[in-house]
């Protein structure tokens, strides 16, 4: 189909010859000319489009130049060159608007030998390049002739026409090559496709690398900022004072009463060291009440042991603050340390024993603990806790901590229950201080919600001394006093339980204990060794170990501070160990640890004086001197102690699933990981909890889920080894560590997704050396650690 013509020239046009080899006539076309001598690439590509160039042009040869306005013949094409010499075309790509062009080709000049071809050169990104001293001579061929070529269907936008349209640009033009072979044009594209694909390939994977690299890098900045804005601080007090409709601000100012290292003067000292033992009591005190009357000690051993509890949480806080972390935690007997003891005591050797089963039983728990502790100060002080830091992150010690609160649901309600009168209001009193009345401030301080538990008990252990008083335990025939298997009467013995858990003048420890009574050293004789046992300990002073990293982290952001490094964090832990050994030492049945506690006791007082806890600590050594104190604790009837004490499991349950904020709570991996981790963490200890007692002796309901150490379904040639693995898999946190450990170690995560730790870098530029300041060791003892560089900052 004959095409249109047209010839523009400088003044001038003339007809145009028919094409050769053409089935119609040749259209005329006009010449570039540019607006200056540097030929923009802009205006040479919109005149490519103009002129409606060939695709192949780019690859076929040079065009058809006519260096006369009149009419000649074209002369035959040349045969294309080898496939081989060609350079692969480059894939489609969309063609910018002339005006919008971000990236304009280099300009394009022509070079002309005697009587050759003018040269190109093209760039890697298939641009043409032509030297720039042509450029003049190029200008002046295009304006003294017309440029001629054949008519061809116009290219659409986007594809390669663009370059080989820009391409026809150069000086002379030469008849088109017909004769390009098709094949050869296939092979050229699937090489050209390969060949892009590979270096696609290639590139996208640098730029993953890249991309997970700078990621690692900021990742530790993003999350200690993120950090501190989620602990900042959770009081309601700038929300309280936000216009209506205004939404609180995510941070807020810490408040705190008392900072780390500051000093208050003694009067303060005095009122928040007090404040703060009062706030954890709970902790201190109740876990004798559960353990020394299943160890079968009387009323008079439980006194010792609440004595010999707090001479040793006072010492070993002392210690803490001076030679450990440095940060304002109470070390205690912790609830950790509890399901292993209750394991130890119903074990099959000791069901049976009648005389001085008190006794026995402490021996064994004392040497396991011994051993326990020398472990943990081996883990700590060896610096080999600086390499477990690395695979204990959110979701590993939220499930871990709640499972400790989740390990004792069978004996809460079960023994509060049997006294309802007296359970209910205490649980219900609990509630209302520390949710209802947590606002209420009276002298300055929040006094419902700091001292709910003693409160609470104050008020219901005085209606229940009032009922005991009234007769409403009072049964005909009956006496509290006499055992339970010398009780004649059936009815006599439906009620034993009741009076026993109710009444509060059953226990005898005020009677019998003596006025001033000092602690010491294997005051219930030598420690027993046994492998079995003490495998048990080693284990879960590792479990201990893991809730404290958990309280260092958090009790650092609450305070203030930067987060603690792998030295104080390593050194912390050692000096854990050195505290648990002290509690073998003295036989408190249970090793001692940073209670989880502190958490909320540092959140609801906000106090962080390390003088005020010592002050405090110093109060609990002189307390311990006193066995009536330890004897009018010991009388707090059961069912009030087990009322407390779902309230306390309750909320170790809520701190550790707490530490989820660091993490992205939604994410399917956390929710899956934790989920999954509690669910087993009960399971399959009930799974060898089902198993019964092979002794004839019966025990309690709440006992049965510590008797599996003795009749588990593990069997094998050790009897040494059969009681451990029973025991370790009955024990519902340790489930939980190993699980959790597993599963989020080796299931991909982002640092972000798992919320992974922080520890301060003291090698770091940005690190502050001043915000490490209250870690340091006291200048006097410091010097003499210096070997220690795995325990310092």
């Amino acid at each position: 189909m004959p095409s249109s013509r047209r010839t523009t020239g400088r003044g001038a046009s003339a007809p145009a010859p028919p094409a050769a080899g053409g089935g119609g006539d040749d259209p005329r076309v006009p010449p570039f000319t540019g607006n200056n001598t540097d030929h923009n690439p802009r205006e040479l590509r919109s005149w490519a489009r103009r002129t409606g160039f060939h695709p192949s042009a780019f690859f076929s040869g040079e065009s058809a130049v006519s260096n006369s306005s009149t009419a000649t013949a074209h002369p035959p094409p040349p045969p294309p060159p080898p496939a081989a010499s060609r350079r692969p075309p480059r894939p489609p790509e969309r063609e910018p608007e002339p005006e919008d062009d971000p990236d304009p080709a280099p300009p394009v000049d022509l070079e002309r030998a005697r009587g050759a071809r003018p040269r190109r050169r093209i760039d890697l990104r298939g641009e043409l390049e032509i030297p720039p001293a042509a450029a003049a001579t190029a200008a002046a061929a295009a304006a003294a002739a017309p440029v001629e070529l054949s008519a061809e269907p116009e290219v659409p936008r986007g594809g390669r026409g663009r370059r080989n349209g820009a391409d026809r640009l150069l000086g002379e033009t030469e008849p088109l090559n017909a004769g390009r072979s098709a094949n050869g044009v296939r092979a050229d594209t699937d090489a050209s496709e390969k060949a892009e694909e590979a270096d696609a390939k290639r590139k996208a994977e640098e730029a993953e690398a890249r991309r997970k690299k700078k990621e690692d890098e900021d990742r530790d900045a993003e999350l200690a900022a993120y950090y501190q804005e989620q602990w900042a601080n959770e009081e309601d007090g700038v929300a309280d004072g936000a216009e209506e409709g205004e939404a609180a601000p995510l941070s807020r100012a810490s408040g705190l009463r008392c900072a780390v290292a500051e000093n208050p003067g003694w009067g303060l000292l005095v009122f928040y060291g007090i404040q703060h033992y009062l706030s954890i009591a709970g902790s201190l005190v109740f876990i004798p009440l559960i353990m020394v009357p299943t160890m079968g000690g009387s009323d008079v051993d439980t006194a010792t042991v609440i004595s010999t509890m707090l001479l040793v949480s006072g010492l070993t806080t002392t210690l803490h603050t001076f030679l450990g972390s440095r940060l304002p935690l109470i070390q205690g007997s912790s609830f950790v340390y509890l399901a292993p003891a209750l394991v130890i005591a119903n074990s099959e050797e000791f069901r049976n024993l009648s005389e001085d089963k008190f006794k026995h039983i402490m021996r064994e728990l004392q040497g396991a603990i011994l051993v326990g502790s020398v472990f943990q100060m081996i883990l700590g002080y060896s610096g080999l806790m600086s390499l477990l830091l690395r695979l204990i992150n959110p979701v590993v010690v939220a499930p871990t901590i709640a499972a400790v609160g989740l390990a004792f649901f069978s004996y809460g309600f079960p023994q509060a229950g049997s006294c309802v009168e007296i359970s209910m209001p205490l649980i219900v009193l609990l509630l209302l201080c520390t949710l209802y009345l947590r606002k209420i401030s009276l002298f300055g301080s929040r006094i419902f919600l700091i001292y709910a538990v003693p409160l609470s008990v104050g008020i219901i252990w005085a209606y229940a001394f009032f009922l005991t008083a009234g007769g409403a335990y009072n049964f005909k025939g009956c006496s509290s006093n006499i055992p339970s298997s010398n009780i004649l009467l059936d009815s006599c013995r439906r009620h034993a339980d009741i009076m026993r858990r109710c009444r509060t003048d059953v226990s005898d420890a005020w009677r019998t204990a003596a006025w001033l009574r000092v602690p010491y050293p294997f005051q219930w004789g030598p420690p027993t060794f046994h492998f079995k046992t003490a495998i048990i300990m080693m284990i879960v002073s590792v479990v201990a170990s893991v809730d404290s990293l958990s309280s260092y982290h958090a009790a650092s952001l609450l305070v203030n501070l930067s987060p603690p490094t792998h030295g104080v964090v390593s050194r912390g832990i050692g000096l854990e160990g050195i505290s648990t050994f002290i509690a073998g030492l003295w036989g408190t049945g249970t090793g001692s640890t940073t209670l989880t506690e502190n958490i909320h006791t540092l959140d609801t007082t906000k106090m962080a004086s390390r003088r005020a806890l010592q002050l405090g600590a110093a109060f609990l050594v002189i307390f311990s001197f006193f066995g009536k104190i330890g004897a009018l604790l010991a009388s707090i009837p059961v069912a009030l102690a087990a009322s407390v004490l779902c309230f306390t499991w309750a909320l170790i349950v809520a701190l550790g699933l707490s530490t989820l904020r660091y993490t992205e709570a939604v994410s399917s991996r956390n929710m899956i990981i934790v989920g999954f981790t509690l669910f087993i963490s009960l399971s399959v200890p009930a799974y060898f909890q089902q198993y019964e007692p092979s002794s004839n002796l019966i025990l309690p309901g709440y006992l049965l889920p510590y008797a599996a150490a003795s009749s588990g379904p593990v069997r094998t040639a050790s009897n040494g080894l059969n009681y451990a693995v029973n025991a370790l898999l009955s024990i519902n946190v340790v489930v939980a560590l190993v699980v959790a450990l597993i599963l989020d170690n080796t299931v991909p995560g982002s640092k972000q997704e798992r919320g992974v730790y922080i520890w301060s870098d003291p090698k770091s530029l940005e690190m502050d050396p001043a915000s490490l300041d209250p870690y340091r060791l006291p200048k006097k003892i410091s010097c003499w650690f210096r070997w220690a560089k795995c325990v310092g900052i």
